[in-house]
């Protein structure tokens, strides 16, 4: 499972950011995680406690916001969730689009002190 990986990265990142602007606790991280990213988020959420265990963020709640995988159709230029519809577009019913979000994964917000 590639996920703890992933949230020790994660873990790694939030601590310079602490060091770094000389903060005590972190209360919340918030991850926003694309439909399409190669990390699954409940396996996120669910490897969060053991990356953490026995560190200053034991405490730190995780949210996590999914983005929608968003593509804009090429033919008619709708914008739609590519994951809901299987890649075809509502509108026209093709198939061909761009991405335009869905892969993703980001730091959206450390709430600390």
């Amino acid at each position: 499972m590639h996920e703890l990986g992933i949230v020790y990265e994660v873990v790694k990142v939030v601590d310079r950011f602490v060091r770094e602007n000389q903060l005590t606790e972190v209360k919340k991280i918030v991850l926003e995680i694309g439909q399409l990213s190669h990390a699954v988020p409940r396996f996120i959420q669910e490897c969060f406690p053991a990356a953490v265990a026995d560190t200053p963020y034991q405490e730190t709640e995780l949210e996590i916001v999914v983005a929608l995988a968003r593509g804009l159709c090429n033919a008619c230029q709708t914008e739609y969730n590519v994951v809901a519809t299987r890649k075809i577009c509502p509108s026209c019913g093709a198939d061909q689009y761009t991405l335009k979000s869905g892969q993703e994964f980001i730091i959206k917000e450390i709430v600390a002190y």
